[in-house]
């Protein structure tokens, strides 16, 4: 097999563009643009988890209910009073 036809296992993070990287860019380096953008997309997604949560039957979910705070707080939250 030619040099040309080998593929190298590379590490995933390698692959993953850098997410600040890309959001800044999208609005031109422009940080505020891109905070009022990412926030505004929080509140959306706020919403949409409000709208389901009261649209979902504990039967549907298996007794499971969305959480509004993010998941490294609930971590941290609950080794600091225990």
């Amino acid at each position: 097999m030619s040099a040309g036809h080998q593929t190298t296992q590379t590490d995933d993070v390698d692959q993953t563009p850098d997410e600040l990287a890309s959001a800044l860019a999208w609005h031109n380096g422009d940080a505020e643009a891109t905070i009022r953008t990412l926030l505004a997309d929080c509140r959306h997604l706020r919403e949409q988890l409000a709208l389901a949560e009261i649209s979902m039957s504990l039967g549907f979910t298996r007794g499971w209910r969305p959480c509004r705070q993010p998941a490294a707080a609930v971590v941290e939250d609950a080794s600091a009073s225990g």
